[in-house]
């Protein structure tokens, strides 16, 4: 246990004071909590302990919040930084305490697990490049045309995958996702292609198609055979690049 008796010696005085105002609509029961939908109001504090000149919270003080927050043992992290060199395959980093990563894997041969009901034997195949977005609790997955980097005008296909929905979300089902505020950038992307590939893909999410033919079959006939994937089965998302990293 940390030793706090000289904290206490020495004379703290209190020189600054925040108020933070929410909607009324947020105390009902049905109300979607929104982050942004909140008000800050700042008081210094003057010489006999009451607040005054109040003002709403400035771009300044909320730097030296910050700063002085991140500067604690407690606040530090990890998360979403470099242990060594910046990774070829990255393209987007948003560094926010919930930000998240992008980046893509050219085509290459996995291993992929089926559930026995979709009849698809577990196996070796190729699947084609992938755009990867990925924060601590949720992942989404596209693909991509080619072997090439993307760049921002890049069009994104959906993965012909399971366990996808249309916006790209991954059902990761009961997969036990470690992630945290202590796990570097690189262990996020290593992590998260690890989880998508050992779990077992069981089923589609919605009424949208993942491939121009039918999904299974297109994987029966893929497992084992050492084909490139079909590039020709690849149905565009409607989204591009840009549109998933603002």
């Amino acid at each position: 246990m940390n030793n706090v008796s000289q904290q206490f010696n020495e004379q703290y005085l209190p020189v600054k004071a925040l108020l933070i105002y929410q909607s009324a609509e947020q105390e009902s029961e049905n109300y979607e909590y929104k982050p942004t939908e909140i008000y800050v109001e700042s008081y210094d504090i003057g010489k006999h302990g009451n607040p005054i000149n109040a003002h709403p919270l400035s771009l300044k003080e909320m730097s030296t919040l910050s700063e002085l927050l991140q500067s604690t043992q407690e606040w530090q992290h990890n998360y979403l930084q470099c242990k060594g060199v910046i990774p070829s395959n990255l393209i987007y980093v948003n560094s926010q305490t919930n930000g998240y990563a992008v980046w893509y894997t050219t085509p290459q041969e996995v291993n992929l697990f089926f559930s026995d009901a979709l009849g698809i034997p577990s196996g070796k195949a190729k699947i084609p490049a992938l755009l990867w977005k990925a924060a601590k609790e949720r992942l989404e997955v596209f693909a991509l045309k080619g072997k090439n980097k993307p760049n921002a005008d890049t069009p994104l296909y959906y993965a012909p995958l399971f366990n996808l929905s249309q916006n790209g979300s991954v059902c990761m089902g009961t997969v036990n996702v470690q992630i945290d505020r202590q796990t570097y950038l690189e262990q996020l992307m290593t992590q998260w292609e690890s989880y998508f590939f050992n779990s077992y893909f069981t089923h589609t999410l919605g009424n949208h198609r993942h491939s121009k033919g039918n999904l299974i079959q297109l994987w029966q006939g893929q497992i084992g055979t050492g084909r490139d994937f079909p590039q020709d089965e690849l149905i565009k998302s409607g989204k591009t690049l840009k549109d998933i990293i603002r």
